[in-house]
C-alpha cells in the first residue's frame, strides 16, 4: 500500500542560519583583498631594509580584513565593518606597540595614547632623516602597521560595504607609487604588475561570488519620486571593470615615472633640501651637503647675544648609528619638560666653571621641528606652540609646531672646562651614555685600525679625542663638497666613513662621522651635532653695543661631541677650513668657553678651495634655477594630469561604450538590441535597479513610470517618449527572437537614434543632480555582470510573421 504522503515532496528549506553567516562573512573576498594588499605592500621594498616590516604589515592587514570577516560571520551587521576593523587595528597596535600600557594588553589607555604619539613623531623623524634603504625603526614599524591597517579598512569598506571592488585598486596604489615618488629612476614595474594580477584576481573572485548570489542585495522600496527603485546593483567585475583597472594601472606607471622625487626638493623641485622636517635650511647628512652646495646662500635666522664670542646654534643631535645612517633621538622629550625651566646637562660637575648668556633669535626662513639655540640652554621664552627639551641630548623639539616666524630668547650656560679637567675626567660611563659606544657589526676594520694607529701613545680619552681631531684636520685631508657626490660616497654611513678615510676628501658630514666612528671604535662615547655656525656680524644694526649676527644656509655645519664624566658632552671640530678649533684642544691659546666659536671671521667666508669654481657657479646659477623651476612645473603638471586621468577613467570608458554603440547603430551593424542595452545601462547609471530575472517588458513598464515622474513632464512629451520606448522594445525583441533581418520596426538608423535620444533624455530628466553626476563620473553599468538570458523556456526561437 502506498503511504498517504507518497509522492509529496517536502517543502524546500531556506538557507540555514550557519550558511547565512558564512555568506555574510564573505571569506573569498576577504582573502582576495588581503592578497591584493600584501602584494602591494611589497612595493615598499626598495625603501626599507630586510623584510620584517612586510610581515608586520601583513599581520596588521590580515587582522583587520579577516577579523572583520569573522565578526560578520558571528552575526555583526555588515555596515559595522569599518568600526569593527578599526577596533581590531587599535587592539593589535596596543598589543605590539603599547609596551604593556594597555588594559589587558589590548585596550588602550592614556599612557598608550602618549606612546602612540611619540611613536608617530619618532617614525616621522626616522623617515625624514634616513636615506634609502632605511632601517625600519620602531617608529617606522608603527606607521607602516597603522597605515596597512587603515588601507585594509578602506578596502573592506569599498568591496564589502559599498560593493565597489573595482575601486579597491586605488588605495593599494599608495604603497606601490611611494617608491617612485621618493627614488630616482623608473617605476617599480614588478610590483605594479603583481599588484595588477592580484587586482584582476579580486575582480574575478567578486564575479564568481556575485554569480553564486552571495553578494546580491535584496531590493527595497524607493521613496516616491526617487530614481532608485531599490538597491543599485552591486558592482561586479565584467569587461568594463577589468579595462578600467588595467588602464588605471598603466596610468599609475605613468604617474610613478613622471612624478617628481620628493626628498631633496619640494613638489616643484625648485627648493633643494626642502621637506617637512627642515623645510628651508637643514637636512641631516646628505641633504646637509645639498644645502652647502647651493650657489647662493639663503637667509635662515638672525640673533643678538651677550656672549663674548658668537655661539654655535645646535639644532639636533645624531646619537644613534644604524650603520647606514646617523639618526636623532626618537622622542621629543617628556611633556613635562617644558622649555621655561631646563635642567642642567647630565654629568656636569659643580667644579666646572660656568657663566650665563642671553641670546635673542628671530627666524627668517627656516621650518623645522628642532629649535636652533646655543647649548646647553636653561630656559626659552617667547615661543609659540608646544616645545619640549630632551633629557639625553638637551635638544629642543616640538611634536607639531615649527620654527616658522618664531622670535624667542634663550638663556644658556657657557661651560669653561680646562684641558686638565678634561684629561682627568675618567670613570665608568652611565648606561644611557654607553649606548653612544655602539657600532654596527659590519664596521670595516679600517676604521678601528686607523683610530688605534692615530691614538697610539695617548693615555686618556681626552688625549685620544684630541689626536683624532688633529689627524682629520691635518694636511692629508681636504675639504670638498663636490668630490663625495662625484665619486659616490656621500653621506655618513659606515661604508662611507671607510671610503672617506681612504680618499681623505669630504665635508663636515664626513669629518664628523669619521671622528665619531673612530672614537667609538676605541671605547670613547661620541655623537654628531648638527646646527649652524655663528654666522656673520652685520655692518650695522648694533644695539647698545650688542651686534646683530646673520646666519644663512652656508653656515650649516656638523661637528663631533665627546662625553667626559663630570663635564658632559664636549664639542670637537674635526673639519678643516670650517669653524674653529676649541681652545681646550690647543696648548697655545687662552681658554675659549664651550659652545663659542673662538673665531672672528665670518663662518661663511670664502675658502681657498672654493674660489676657483665660484665665478663659474655664479654664471650658471640663474640658468640652472630657471631650468629647475620649469622642470618642476612640468613634473607637477604631469602629476596632476595623471591623477585627473585616473579619476576620469570610468567616465571616459562609459562615453566610449556609448559612442561605439551609436556608431554601430548608425552603420547598420547593430540595431534595436544595442539601443535597448544603452537604455538599460543608462537606467542603471541613474540608480534604477535591474534584476537578473527581469524581462525587457517588465523593465520598460517601470521606465514608463519613471519617465512620467520627471519634473515638468507633460502628457504629449510623456506619450512620445513612451512610444519611442515601445518601438525600441519591439525592435529589440524582434532582433533577439525573430528571423535575421527582421528588425522591421526601425528600417532607418536615424529614426532609431532619435527614439533612443528621446528615451535617454526622459531618464536623465527624472533624475536629480546628484544622480546625474554619479551617472557621469562613476557609472554603475561598467560593473554590471554579463547579461543573462531572461527567458526560461527551452532554446527555441519565436518566429514573428512579416507584415
Amino acid at each position: 500500500m502506498t503511504p498517504p504522503d507518497a509522492g509529496i515532496r517536502p517543502a524546500r528549506r531556506g538557507p540555514s542560519a550557519r550558511a547565512a553567516r558564512l555568506k555574510q562573512a564573505q571569506w573569498p573576498l576577504a582573502f582576495a583583498l588581503l592578497l591584493l594588499l600584501v602584494v602591494a605592500n611589497a612595493g615598499l621594498g626598495p625603501l626599507l631594509e630586510d623584510t620584517g616590516w612586510w610581515w608586520l604589515m601583513t599581520f596588521a592587514a590580515a587582522g583587520v580584513l579577516l577579523g572583520s570577516a569573522g565578526l560578520r560571520r558571528a552575526g555583526l551587521p555588515a555596515f559595522f565593518g569599518p568600526l569593527a576593523g578599526f577596533g581590531v587595528l587599535v587592539a593589535m597596535l596596543t598589543l605590539f606597540f603599547g609596551a604593556g600600557s594597555g588594559w589587558l594588553w589590548l585596550i588602550p589607555t592614556g599612557e598608550t595614547v602618549d606612546r602612540f604619539r611619540d611613536l608617530v613623531f619618532s617614525g616621522a623623524v626616522s623617515v625624514e632623516q634616513q636615506s634609502t634603504p632605511a632601517e625600519a625603526t620602531v617608529g617606522i614599524l608603527f606607521l607602516l602597521s597603522a597605515g596597512a591597517g587603515m588601507i585594509a579598512i578602506l578596502l573592506d569598506t569599498l568591496a564589502v560595504i559599498l560593493r565597489v571592488p573595482a575601486l579597491a585598486g586605488l588605495p593599494v596604489l599608495v604603497p606601490v607609487l611611494v617608491p617612485g615618488l621618493v627614488l630616482t629612476g623608473a617605476a617599480n614595474l614588478p610590483a605594479l604588475v603583481l599588484t595588477a594580477v592580484a587586482y584582476l584576481l579580486l575582480l574575478r573572485v567578486e564575479i564568481r561570488m556575485r554569480q553564486a548570489g552571495s553578494l546580491q542585495r535584496p531590493p527595497v522600496p524607493a521613496r516616491p519620486g526617487s530614481v532608485s527603485q531599490g538597491w543599485k546593483r552591486a558592482p561586479g567585475a565584467p569587461g568594463g571593470a577589468v579595462v578600467v583597472g588595467s588602464v588605471a594601472i598603466v596610468a599609475a606607471i605613468v604617474v610613478s615615472v613622471t612624478a617628481p622625487v620628493l626628498p631633496g626638493g619640494s613638489v616643484t623641485g625648485t627648493r633643494p633640501g626642502s621637506n617637512l622636517l627642515f623645510s628651508n635650511g637643514v637636512s641631516p647628512m646628505i641633504n646637509l651637503g645639498q644645502d652647502l652646495r647651493r650657489p647662493d646662500a639663503e637667509p635662515v635666522l638672525h640673533y643678538r647675544t651677550t656672549a663674548t664670542r658668537p655661539p654655535y646654534l645646535r639644532l639636533l643631535t645624531l646619537e644613534e648609528f644604524t650603520g647606514r645612517n646617523w639618526v636623532a633621538g626618537i622622542a621629543p622629550g617628556s611633556r613635562e619638560n617644558t622649555v621655561d625651566d631646563i635642567a642642567l646637562p647630565p654629568g656636569l660637575s659643580p667644579e666646572i666653571k660656568t657663566s650665563e648668556t642671553i641670546t635673542s633669535i628671530g627666524i627668517d626662513d627656516l621650518a623645522t621641528r628642532w629649535l636652533p639655540a646655543p647649548m646647553p640652554a636653561r630656559s626659552v621664552t617667547g615661543l609659540l606652540g608646544a616645545w619640549y627639551w630632551n633629557e639625553g641630548t638637551g635638544s629642543i623639539a616640538s611634536p607639531g609646531d615649527t620654527t616658522i616666524g618664531q622670535e624667542y630668547t634663550v638663556t644658556a650656560l657657557t661651560l669653561e672646562p680646562t684641558a686638565e679637567q678634561l684629561r682627568q675626567a675618567e670613570g665608568a660611563y652611565p648606561a644611557e651614555i654607553r649606548r653612544s659606544l655602539r657600532l654596527p657589526a659590519e664596521t670595516p676594520a679600517l676604521i678601528g685600525d686607523t683610530a688605534r694607529e692615530v691614538t697610539a701613545g695617548t693615555a686618556t680619552a681626552y688625549d685620544a679625542a684630541r689626536a683624532l681631531q688633529d689627524y682629520l684636520r691635518g694636511s692629508d685631508f681636504a675639504y670638498d663638497t663636490e668630490a663625495p657626490v662625484e665619486d659616490g660616497y656621500d653621506g655618513g654611513g659606515i661604508d662611507v666613513v671607510s671610503t672617506f678615510l681612504e680618499v681623505k676628501t669630504g665635508y663636515c658630514v664626513h669629518f664628523s662621522s669619521a671622528m665619531a666612528a673612530m672614537a667609538r671604535s676605541i671605547g670613547i662615547p661620541s655623537r654628531i651635532a648638527i646646527g649652524y655656525q655663528p654666522g656673520s656680524l652685520s655692518a650695522s644694526g648694533s644695539v647698545a653695543g650688542v651686534g646683530r649676527y646673520s646666519v644663512d644656509t652656508h653656515d650649516l655645519h656638523a661637528w663631533t661631541e665627546i662625553y667626559f664624566e663630570g663635564v658632559g658632552w664636549v664639542p670637537f671640530e674635526p673639519t678643516p677650513g670650517r669653524g674653529a678649533v676649541p681652545a681646550y684642544t690647543r696648548d697655545d691659546a687662552a681658554a675659549v668657553p664651550l659652545g663659542e666659536s673662538g673665531a672672528n671671521a665670518p663662518s661663511n667666508a670664502p675658502r681657498p678651495e672654493d674660489l676657483g669654481g665660484q665665478q663659474n657657479a655664479d654664471a650658471q646659477s640663474d640658468a640652472s634655477s630657471l631650468a629647475e623651476e620649469l622642470g618642476g612645473i612640468l613634473r607637477l603638471g604631469l602629476l596632476l594630469l595623471g591623477t585627473l586621468a585616473l579619476l576620469l577613467l570610468p567616465a571616459a570608458w562609459r562615453v566610449t561604450r556609448r559612442m561605439l554603440r551609436r556608431r554601430g547603430i548608425l552603420s547598420g551593424r547593430s540595431g534595436a538590441a544595442d539601443a535597448w542595452r544603452e537604455i538599460s545601462d543608462t537606467a542603471v547609471d541613474h540608480g534604477v535597479f535591474v534584476r537578473d530575472t527581469e524581462t525587457p517588458r517588465e523593465l520598460a513598464a517601470r521606465l514608463r513610470v519613471l519617465i512620467g515622474s520627471a519634473p515638468g513632464a507633460r502628457g504629449a512629451g510623456i506619450g512620445a517618449a513612451a512610444a519611442a520606448l515601445d518601438r525600441i522594445l519591439v525592435g529589440a525583441e524582434q532582433s533577439r527572437y525573430g528571423r535575421p533581418g527582421g528588425d522591421a520596426s526601425h528600417p532607418r538608423a536615424a529614426e532609431l537614434l532619435a527614439d533612443l535620444d528621446m528615451v535617454l533624455r526622459g531618464i536623465r530628466s527624472a533624475s536629480d543632480r546628484r544622480a546625474r553626476a554619479r551617472a557621469t563620473l562613476l557609472p554603475a553599468s561598467l560593473w554590471r555582470p554579463a547579461e543573462r538570458r531572461t527567458d526560461s523556456q527551452p532554446r527555441t526561437r519565436r518566429i514573428y510573421a512579416r507584415e
